[in-house]
């Protein structure tokens, strides 16, 4: 019982820390999967093999060198001295991936609840320091609280999607789009750049587990979490007409649709972006207490103000540029990974 507890918990970190602020509001599953129509369908079943295989794999290789930071990781992947400039690229990709969840969720008190977007983003970092003063402990706490609501959530707004008797019709159209050949790379780039900033949080976590088996069941059941979790919201998101229009294309959705837990499902989408942020944040205060041994105190700080100050950027156009940029650049992080010596999963 013990070892399934261990590896639900590990599950919900990573399907935690992988759904922040573009994933939980529905606009980077438009911008990768959902604008592609039924193409993006197909794209969504490469995406969740992959994280079941190489998710599964970062978490037993981390055990495997005890690693305590996506460091170690890395030099094992890219060797010394390429992996000193990818430590560099992850730690700039991290930040700014963690200011878009910050900015995302003041997205969700200014878009959906007509609340200043700054009162949004300082709750959340003062929400984020109780956290981080926990630690680990904190950590799976919100994340085995949050991603088991956020998964019901998403299969109540999918059969309401299904029972719609113009969904089989939707759902295999294949709409044209200026940009289509992104479709055919996208699971790649999806995955390379989710899983090169889980690795932030999840190696840590793995290289301190005991339990080889744990961390395998674990990434498994994550990977496939993570995978229904993406279909739920494919089949939900293709209902809307004219979807490129909303920031948090999925509180459209559930206002439009179940008007009685509207309010509850923004709670959940804000439960989801606030694990995001602290996972962002324990990753970059895991990496920059190696440089600097002062107190954990500052390095949060210092960590919060970076991601303060791009946050004041517009949360879908931070998203829109940052996130494809991100995941190309990540391609060479899981065809190394892929290439590495198999893991027994």
């Amino acid at each position: 019982m013990n070892r399934l507890s261990g590896a639900f918990q590990i599950a919900a970190v990573y399907v935690g820390t992988v759904i922040g602020a573009g994933f939980a509001t529905g606009r980077e599953i438009v911008e990768f999967f959902t604008r592609f129509g039924f193409i993006g369908f197909l794209a969504i079943l490469i995406s969740g093999y992959l994280f079941i295989v190489l998710g599964t794999k970062i978490m037993i290789k981390a055990h495997q060198l005890k690693a305590s930071s996506y460091e170690e990781l890395n030099e094992y992947l890219f060797g010394k001295w390429l992996s000193k400039f990818m430590n560099l690229l992850m730690m700039f990709m991290l930040v700014g991936v963690t200011a878009v969840m910050l900015s995302g969720a003041g997205a969700v008190f200014q878009e959906q609840l007509g609340f200043s977007k700054q009162w949004g983003v300082l709750l959340t970092i003062f929400l984020g320091f109780i956290v981080m003063a926990v630690g680990t402990k904190g950590l799976f706490a919100v994340n085995s609280f949050v991603v088991p609501i956020m998964i019901l959530f998403n299969l109540i707004l999918m059969i309401h999607s299904v029972s719609d008797t113009a969904f089989l019709e939707t759902l295999l159209v294949i709409p044209h789009v200026d940009d289509g050949w992104k479709s055919v790379i996208a699971p790649f780039s999806y995955v390379a750049f989710n899983l090169s900033m889980a690795s932030a949080v999840l190696v840590p976590i793995a290289g301190e587990a005991e339990d080889l088996k744990t961390i395998r069941y674990g990434g498994i059941i994550g990977g496939f979490l993570l995978t229904v979790i993406l279909i739920s919201s494919h089949f939900t998101l293709v209902m809307i007409p004219d979807l490129n229009l909303y920031q948090i294309p999925m509180a459209v959705v559930v206002k439009g649709m179940v008007q009685g837990i509207y309010f509850i499902y923004i709670f959940i989408i804000y439960g989801e972006i606030f694990t995001s942020v602290i996972g962002g944040v324990f990753g970059l205060e895991k990496q920059m207490s190696q440089y600097w041994g002062g107190p954990r105190f500052w390095v949060f700080s210092f960590i919060f103000l970076m991601i303060y100050l791009l946050s004041l950027f517009e949360y879908s156009q931070l998203l829109a540029y940052l996130y494809p940029l991100f995941g190309y650049l990540s391609l060479i992080y899981i065809v190394l990974l892929w290439m590495k010596p198999r893991t027994q999963l």
